[in-house]
Formats: C-alpha cells, structure tokens, sequence
C-alpha cells in the first residue's frame, strides 16, 4: 500500500499520542475519556509509523509531497 502520509502529518499524529499518554500516566484525565483517548493515540501512532491513513483512502486525499514530474522528451 502506497503511503499518503507527509513527514508533517506523522510527527504531529506521534506528537498528539505523546500528549494522550503523557496526560495518562500523570493522572490528568482518567475512566472513560482516557479509555476512548487511549483508543484514539494508539490509531494515531499506528498510523504514523505506518505512514498509511485509511481515513484518506477513499477521499483520495495524501499529504505527502508530489514528486515533480519527468522532464517529456
């Protein structure tokens, strides 16, 4: 599978699930939202270090930079 994930995007998705786990295991948030946060890092790093986000498979949307195209001969 072709990545359509950019350097930008997955830094700030490892970034967002750093947050998630720092406010965790410092006890900021718990029950519930820490579950469903939990939940949500984890896709989050997984995604990342994948660099495949299925959410933008079907809009065919990626953040990867273009390759520029070949000079035509």
């Amino acid at each position: 599978m072709k990545t359509n994930m950019g350097t930008a995007d997955r830094i700030i998705r490892a970034l967002v699930f750093l947050v998630i786990a720092l406010l965790y295991f410092t006890g900021r948030i718990g029950g519930i939202l820490a579950v469903v946060l939990g939940v949500v890092g984890v896709v989050l790093l997984l995604t990342s270090l994948v660099g495949v986000c299925p959410g933008y498979l079907p809009f065919g949307i990626s953040t990867c930079k273009s390759e520029p195209e070949a000079p035509k001969t």
